[in-house]
């Protein structure tokens, strides 16, 4: 509990076993919950979890949002925070985001990892994805955001009621952001460390980039 609310750390995974030991190793003693996404993992990723005290929500449709779906579904915190399994965002930022969120009155803080305190922790290819998919969010959509694929967030609970998200794959990391937006929520953004991930690469950067774009596209037309 961290100034007298609970919170969540939702994890979505995908054969992380060698991540997501170090991710919940590095869990603030603030963290009132961690809830792990076992989105068909054939390695050991949720019996290590479950090992290192984290409740593990299984979701077998495949695909980045849906794991997220499942997995702030099952949130039972005040304030949910999210981070991938791979030991890239930093859980020791949390309660720090947190005091962010309520210090300055929002309800949705993504957090930006540019600039990059590491340039090697992210290639050059996806630096320069990214740059194009955040450019292509605020030229369709009319939003300033710094970062439009960052995958750690925090946010009131109440706030997800309010959100439309449709997308089950990596677009749900953009969808939440304009969601939102598009929604009214107080948002802003607060930057991060971000660091080199543990293990496999899962991102497939140029089928994954093209299909987050077209859904931007998509979501702008209303289709």
């Amino acid at each position: 509990m961290h100034r007298g609310r609970r919170i969540s750390l939702v994890i979505p995974c995908y054969n992380e076993e060698l991540g997501v030991s170090a991710v919940i190793a590095r869990v603030p003693a603030a963290v009132d919950e961690v809830v792990v996404v076992d989105n068909g993992c054939t390695d050991r990723t949720a019996e290590v979890a479950r090992s290192l005290g984290a409740r593990v929500v299984v979701e077998t449709r495949r695909g980045y949002g849906a794991a997220y779906k499942a997995g702030l579904e099952a949130a039972r915190g005040d304030i949910v925070v999210t981070l991938d399994g791979d030991g890239s965002y930093p859980p020791e930022e949390i309660p720090r985001l947190v005091d962010v969120l309520l210090d300055r009155g929002w309800e949705f803080l993504s957090a930006s990892r540019f600039p990059l305190v590491d340039a090697r922790a992210m290639s050059l290819s996806n630096r320069l994805g990214n740059r194009i998919l955040t450019g292509a969010t605020g030229l369709l959509f009319g939003q300033a955001v710094r970062d439009s694929q960052s995958g750690m967030w925090v946010f009131l609970r109440p706030s997800l009621e309010r959100l439309r998200l449709t997308s089950d794959g990596m677009a749900f990391s953009e969808e939440i952001k304009l969601e939102a937006l598009a929604r009214g929520l107080r948002f802003g953004e607060e930057h991060i460390p971000y660091g080199a991930r543990v293990g496999e690469v899962k991102l497939q950067r140029w089928r994954d980039g093209w299909r987050n774009l077209a859904f931007l596209v998509r979501k702008r037309l209303g289709v």
